[in-house]
């Protein structure tokens, strides 16, 4: 399935509007060869807020830049104080049903692979195999000097040791895991050192600021290049890292297929935008399909 995009959008225009009909998703499925692109979006009916739908976390939050973290002590000190928070509830986060319908795709050969921008690791827990986590993933940790990666919840039983009674309560928890708490709520929370060599840890995931690694950006243009179309699923593609692959699939002249409920910035690339919550329309989708999607009991 191969065809050049309609372009409805051009600048000084509004975005085109969206659609409440899925089925152009199902087409697309039937046809195979679909890889899927991920957002915040599809985590949120999982308690895992959105940056910029209704709601999202960066009308209130400022997320962490790589240049503050590894510039300043007190900065590491704040991010790890509300990462560490966070963490309780992205641990216990469990995958809805956009997740599982997208892993119930791949597991009827309808997909040739997920790119996530998300780093809360649901994908794989619905039982998606083969996951390129774009931004990374905050269930590792890395060492900045020693480049060791271990696993955070070692980390966290670590900082659940040094910080005993550390349990403030949150104003709100971000898509990055990042708890917003006031300074005083921080107070002196305890940093710890990578246990190899004493040097800064932090979680292995991309921060704004930060760039994805190069041979992680070139694996997903080359399944870009593999795929017969790009569906993207609850992102607004306001950020490069994954505006650009919607980019080269349009200018490949493959489909691209938005579902998300908010206009995006890919809009104008792509042939169909359906504004639909992802997880009732995903589930619409399976079932016209014949799909059977697992439920959080076996998934």
């Amino acid at each position: 399935m191969r065809m050049r995009p309609t372009l409805t959008w051009t600048p000084g225009t509004d975005l085109p509007p969206g659609t409440t009909d899925p089925e152009p998703v199902a087409d697309a499925l039937r046809t195979g060869g679909v890889l899927v692109l991920s957002g915040a979006g599809i985590s949120t009916e999982s308690g895992i807020p959105d940056y910029r739908g209704e709601g999202g976390s960066l009308s209130r939050h400022t997320p962490m830049t790589y240049q503050d973290f590894t510039g300043s002590p007190e900065a590491r000190r704040r991010y790890w104080a509300r990462s560490h928070l966070g963490w309780r509830t992205f641990g216990r986060a469990r995958p809805n049903a956009g997740h599982r319908s997208v892993a119930a795709f791949a597991r009827h050969g309808l997909l040739t692979g997920v790119i996530t921008q998300n780093v809360d690791g649901l994908h794989q827990a619905a039982g998606s195999e083969d996951v390129v986590e774009l931004h990374g993933s905050l269930d590792r940790v890395v060492c900045l000097s020693c480049g060791v990666l271990s696993a955070r919840r070692e980390l966290a039983r670590r900082l659940e040791e040094a910080n005993p009674g550390f349990s403030p309560v949150a104003a709100g928890i971000n898509p990055d895991g990042d708890a917003d708490l006031t300074d005083a709520q921080v107070g002196d929370f305890r940093v710890l050192p990578c246990t190899v060599c004493g040097g800064i840890l932090k979680p292995d995931v991309v921060f704004f600021g930060e760039n994805v690694p190069p041979g992680r950006v070139e694996h997903c243009r080359e399944l870009v290049r593999e795929a017969s179309s790009l569906l993207v699923l609850g992102s607004s593609l306001t950020v490069m890292s994954g505006l650009r692959f919607v980019r080269q699939a349009a200018g490949a002249g493959k489909p691209v297929l938005i579902v998300n409920r908010d206009a995006t910035r890919g809009d104008r690339l792509a042939v169909t935008r359906i504004a639909l919550p992802l997880g009732p329309a995903l589930t619409r989708v399976a079932e016209g399909l014949g799909v059977t999607v697992e439920d959080a009991a076996t998934a």
